[in-house]
């Protein structure tokens, strides 16, 4: 497969946060130490997982920090910097990057739901303000609004610093698509469909469930490198209880810090409002379906 800058198997961290809701920055440093011994070859710090609606500029950066320190030896470390403010987003870029991020992740701005034309421009002036460093799209409709085009990415395709695309829209044939036709390496943002696109050729994934699935995403990675489907359909078939209980139950922020607290990964399932726990219910659908994942 490709060299990529980015890594393979990748988990949109969690922010660990105290139960005042401070970030844990030990428990940070912890949990991409135990994530870069079960399967990563890359980490991203500051993604919808890692709440970054409700974190401020200065614990981002600290967040980017920490983990370079932590682990920046062992795996790529990208930083999400997009926002819906440009000048905001581009000032993110250049302090990720001098905090030791290798990639950038740029989402789609939302909420203001620019026109294509701007959404390409937007993404232009954001990655050139990293200054060289590799640069993943991430395209996730049900979040920001708007769709990238097929056409806005292929221009994207022709800014040096974009790379890749994190793919959450669901189309796998315009996937197929534009990967044959861009060169770009592509990345499943789904946990849902990661097979789907790894079996039509996508480079990697970034994952949520992969907090506490790393060593078998990775080996279902190892199968489809090598053509061994049947192994990495029965991996895919083993996660389904876990993949349901944590995407498919409430918020997978909320899901997946209540599986890493169940698990002793992390101290405190705290999160920011408009984020908090889930009620008992969900609790049990979590354990029963890790369980059934074999995976506690």
């Amino acid at each position: 497969m490709e060299n990529t800058p980015f890594g393979r198997i990748i988990t949109a961290m969690v922010t660990p946060m105290h139960d005042d809701g401070s970030i844990d920055y030990d428990g940070l440093q912890r949990l991409a130490v135990h994530l870069a011994d079960h399967g990563h070859d890359g980490l991203l710090v500051n993604g919808t997982t890692g709440e970054s609606a409700t974190t401020t500029d200065d614990e981002d950066y600290d967040c980017v920090r920490a983990v370079v320190e932590a682990v920046g030896d062992r795996v790529a470390v990208m930083a999400g910097c997009g926002t819906n403010d440009t000048e905001h987003s581009a000032r993110a870029a250049r302090e990720m990057v001098a905090r030791g991020a290798d990639a950038l992740l740029i989402v789609t701005p939302y909420y203001n739901k620019p026109p294509q034309d701007c959404i390409v421009e937007h993404f232009r002036m954001v990655a050139e303000a990293g200054d060289g460093t590799p640069v993943m799209l991430y395209d996730i409709p049900s979040r920001t609004g708007t769709a990238l085009s097929t056409e806005t990415i292929r221009r994207a395709a022709d800014i040096e610093q974009v790379k890749a695309v994190k793919d959450a829209k669901g189309d796998l044939f315009e996937a197929s698509r534009l990967m044959a036709e861009t060169g770009l390496l592509w990345y499943s943002g789904d946990d849902v469909v990661n097979l789907a696109h790894l079996a039509q050729g996508a480079t990697g994934i970034v994952s949520v469930v992969g907090h506490v699935a790393g060593d078998l995403y990775a080996e279902m990675l190892a199968c489809i490198d090598r053509g061994d489907l049947p192994r990495a359909r029965a991996i895919h078939t083993q996660l389904i209880p876990a993949v349901d209980a944590i995407m498919h139950t409430s918020q997978g922020a909320i899901q997946v810090k209540a599986a890493l607290k169940m698990l002793g990964l992390i101290e405190s399932d705290q999160l920011r409002m408009p984020l908090r726990q889930g009620p008992a219910e969900h609790l049990e659908k979590l354990r029963n379906g890790l369980a059934a994942s074999g995976l506690r």
